[in-house]
C-alpha cells in the first residue's frame, strides 16, 4: 500500500505538502470521479470484507469501487498518511419509503478538522447525494454545491444532513414516473453524531448488508459515478445519466433500458470497472432513489 499507487489510480497530481482545504477538496473531487460506489460484489458471488489492505487492491489495484465502508475508509487512510487530522463517524441513513431513519448505523463517513473547523468528507455515497466539496460542519447554513443545495441542521447533539435538489427535466417520458426518480424536492439523507467510530464498529453491518433479504443491496445491484457535469447510475438493468443545472435550475436526466449483454459492457466503458465473476444484476421496485 502506498499514497503514489493510489494518486494513480485517481489521477490526482497536485500538491501534497498543505493539509489545507483546497488541497482536501481537490483529492476529494478525483476520488469521487474515478472511484464508483457500487455493490456489485454482493452479485458477482463475492464477499465484501473491510480489512484496509483488501479494500485497497480492489479500488487501487482492481480498479474497482466500493461502498461507504470502503470508499470512506480508504480516503480516511489516505489523509491520515498526509497529515490531516481525519477520523471515522457513523450515520444512520433515511429510508424515503419508510419516511424514518435506519435503526442500524451503516453508514461510515470522515470527519477532518483544518485550523479548528470541522468537515464532512463523505466519499460514499453515490448518485445525487454524493456531495462534491467537503462539508462545513455547522448547523442551519445552506451549503450549495453542483449537485445541489446541502445542509447541516444538529439538535440536542445528533446532526441531521439534507438536499435540496433543482427541478429535473426526463427526456424519455417512459421513465417520468419511475421509482428511481427522488419525488421530493428537499430530502433527509442521514442523521449522525460526533461520537468517533473505528473500522470495527461495522463489521456486523458489513455482513448484515450483503446477506440480509432485507437489505437494499442485495435488492439492488449499484455502481454509480460522478462525472465534471454529473453523475451516472447503473441500478439493476436501468442506465441513468444527470447533467446537473444543465439550463437554469434544471437538471437533465436520461433514463435506457439495457439488454443483458449489454450490462457488463456499460460498465467497463462509462463506469471503468470490470468484473472478474459473473453479474446477476437485480433492481427490486423502491427502497432507492437517484
Amino acid at each position: 500500500m502506498n499514497l503514489e499507487e493510489y494518486f494513480a489510480r485517481t489521477g490526482y497530481n497536485g500538491s501534497l505538502e498543505k493539509q489545507d482545504l483546497e488541497t482536501l477538496t481537490d483529492i476529494f473531487q478525483h476520488h469521487i470521479r474515478t472511484v464508483p460506489f457500487e455493490n456489485l460484489s454482493i452479485h458477482c458471488g463475492e464477499k465484501i470484507t473491510l480489512e484496509l489492505e483488501h479494500v485497497y487492491n480492489k479500488i487501487v489495484r482492481k480498479k474497482r469501487g466500493g461502498w461507504c465502508m470502503e470508499n470512506n475508509q480508504l480516503l480516511g487512510w489516505v489523509l491520515r498518511c498526509l497529515g490531516y487530522d481525519a477520523s471515522f463517524l457513523g450515520a444512520y441513513v433515511f429510508n424515503p419509503h419508510q419516511n424514518a431513519y435506519a435503526n442500524i448505523m451503516t453508514h461510515l463517513l470522515v470527519k477532518v478538522v483544518i485550523d479548528g473547523k470541522a468537515y464532512i468528507v463523505d466519499g460514499g455515497f453515490g448518485v445525487s447525494y454524493q456531495m462534491w466539496q467537503p462539508m462545513e460542519l455547522v448547523s442551519g447554513k445552506d451549503q450549495p454545491q453542483a449537485p445541489g443545495v446541502f445542509r447541516f441542521t444538529e439538535k440536542n447533539a445528533i446532526w441531521y444532513l439534507e438536499k435540496t435538489r433543482r427541478n429535473q427535466y426526463i427526456p424519455n417520458q417512459h421513465f417520468s414516473s419511475s421509482d428511481l426518480l427522488e419525488k421530493k424536492e428537499c430530502r433527509k439523507v442521514y442523521m449522525f453524531s460526533l461520537e468517533p467510530r473505528t473500522v470495527e464498529d461495522f463489521r456486523f453491518q458489513c455482513t448484515y448488508l450483503q446477506t440480509s433479504p432485507d437489505s437494499l443491496f442485495t435488492k439492488k445491484s449499484i455502481c454509480t459515478l460522478q462525472t465534471a457535469e454529473g453523475f451516472r447510475a447503473l441500478i439493476g438493468w436501468t442506465l441513468t445519466e444527470t447533467t446537473y443545472n444543465y439550463k437554469e435550475n434544471t437538471d437533465l436526466v436520461e433514463f435506457v433500458t439495457l439488454q443483458d449483454e449489454e450490462v457488463e459492457k456499460t460498465l467497463k466503458e462509462k463506469f471503468n470497472v470490470t468484473l472478474e465473476r459473473k453479474l446477476v444484476p437485480i433492481n427490486v421496485k423502491g427502497y432507492y432513489t437517484i
